[in-house]
């Protein structure tokens, strides 16, 4: 029989700091695709929560970057969160799973975090030129969605920002993309 001892870690033992000042990470691990069937029970979904709500007074915002999917992840997420922003890509797909995510965002707030708010809706891969993407955002705003402002703009650059693993404000800091990013966080600081 092989016996081991297993020590769980306080949850200030996964942050890590970066080059940028004020910024602190807690990555996620790929072995939480293994571990997804096992934390679905009924009071596992709150985990993040309080894990996040002992570290409250050591930071004044704590963001959640969650898959796409709508699965146990980001649902745990909605949970943790006081308010939540949703990427908008600018086609018929993110439309509906826009739709979706605002439904499962209704049924988290009535059944688990009443003080949840939509901040508002990221318009991302923005195209001004294009008629698909002026008319999706504009429906977005006649039916009443926060959409935010500026839209972001779509860029083969965000993509070099992801190879290079720097955020985009500072691979190329005043690259229009950068400027966008910096005035969308004005905007929600302000």
């Amino acid at each position: 029989t092989l016996g081991f001892s297993f020590q769980p870690k306080q949850v200030g033992e996964f942050i890590y700091e970066t080059p940028i000042e004020h910024l602190h990470l807690m990555p996620s691990s790929p072995t939480l695709d293994e571990l997804h069937g096992k934390l679905e029970s009924r009071y596992k979904i709150y985990k993040l929560r309080d894990a996040l709500e002992s570290l409250s007074d050591r930071y004044d915002r704590i963001f959640i970057d969650t898959p796409p999917a709508l699965n146990f992840y980001t649902r745990s997420a909605l949970i943790a969160a006081e308010r939540c922003l949703i990427p908008f890509d600018c086609d018929d797909f993110s439309r509906r799973a826009l739709y979706t995510l605002m439904q499962n965002v209704q049924e988290i707030q009535s059944d688990h975090n009443p003080a949840l708010k939509v901040e508002g809706v990221i318009v991302n891969q923005f195209q001004p030129r294009a008629s698909l993407p002026q008319k999706l955002v504009a429906e977005l705003i006649e039916e009443g969605l926060p959409v935010l402002q500026p839209y972001l703009s779509a860029s083969v650059k965000i993509k070099e920002s992801h190879e290079r693993a720097l955020p985009m404000v500072q691979l190329d800091p005043r690259h229009k993309l950068s400027l966008e990013f910096v005035a969308l966080f004005d905007a929600l600081e302000g």
